[in-house]
């Protein structure tokens, strides 16, 4: 008989294997929709999502870096509050999203977000701003855009305030 305990977890919970939430310490996370589809390729259901990723009360301690939303995934680099909980946090963006998302489709209760995500928390050796530039560089390596500024759907806090999207 096989010991089903010495194989390491497999899909989703292999994500969730090892996790630890870490007040203070900045995660790169990153979701998918549903089966990948392409949802947020829409102005308007993407629009309704990104105000809800904007919605201060979702992030609580919390702070929200810089993000992108693509057609199907998100990338955000987030600083775990001091009262945090990582999974928490996710499953609060992640259902205040579709709920928005769902509301700009006329829709109601359909999921939006694949199970789980992907989170990896920055160690001390890791530039913030080169992977910061790896989040909001996504759409240029998917084509979506030529350069960063084209695309729409995407903030840092490090832009100067007149240049802020939100």
């Amino acid at each position: 008989m096989t010991n089903l305990h010495a194989y390491p977890p497999r899909g989703r919970a292999s994500l969730r294997s090892g996790r630890w939430s870490e007040s203070g310490r900045i995660y790169l996370i990153t979701f998918t929709t549903r089966a990948r589809e392409p949802l947020f390729a829409q102005w308007e259901t993407a629009s309704a999502a990104i105000r809800a990723f904007s919605t201060p009360s979702i992030w609580r301690s919390s702070r929200l870096l810089c993000w992108v939303l693509m057609p199907d995934h998100w990338h955000g680099l987030v600083e775990l509050g001091q009262t945090g909980n990582l999974s928490s946090l996710i499953r609060r963006i992640k259902g205040r999203a579709a709920r928005a998302a769902n509301k700009a489709r006329s829709l109601s209760g359909i999921a939006v977000w694949a199970g789980g995500f992907h989170d990896h928390a920055l160690r001390a050796d890791e530039d913030l701003r080169s992977v910061a530039r790896y989040v909001v560089l996504n759409p240029v390596r998917a084509g979506l855009a030529a350069r960063v500024g084209e695309y729409p759907f995407w903030d840092a806090v490090w832009l100067p305030q007149e240049e802020h999207r939100g």
